[in-house]
């Protein structure tokens, strides 16, 4: 029953993502190309470029989740990255349990 229990949270652990904000998006820049050039730092999990219902296009930011904090790691030892001729912004986005962000509003 143990050994069950310690591949469920390996498990886990092995989902983990880590993610970067990324800000400035080019209206041009499709969530294929942003994963394709950040794919150059490490794995790309996943890129989320949120729509705007009523225009239609992306909200010019978006979520890169990385498999290993040493991608993301990797994407920081660059200086700037230029989409487009757009430089983008970039942060690091820190994890919240649900828990603790409703803690916070309380």
């Amino acid at each position: 029953m143990a050994a069950a229990s310690a591949v469920r949270v390996a498990g886990r652990r092995s989902r983990r993502l880590f993610d970067i904000f990324v800000a400035e998006v080019p209206w041009t820049v499709s969530s294929k190309e942003l994963k394709e050039y950040f794919s150059q730092f490490g794995s790309v999990q996943r890129c989320q470029l949120p729509f705007d219902k009523d225009t239609g296009f992306h909200r010019r930011y978006c979520w890169i989740k990385f498999s290993t904090p040493q991608d993301v790691q990797n994407v920081f030892q660059k200086d700037s990255h230029i989409l487009e001729g757009a430089k983008l912004t970039l942060k690091q986005q820190t994890r919240r349990r649900r828990s603790q962000r409703k803690n916070q509003s309380e």
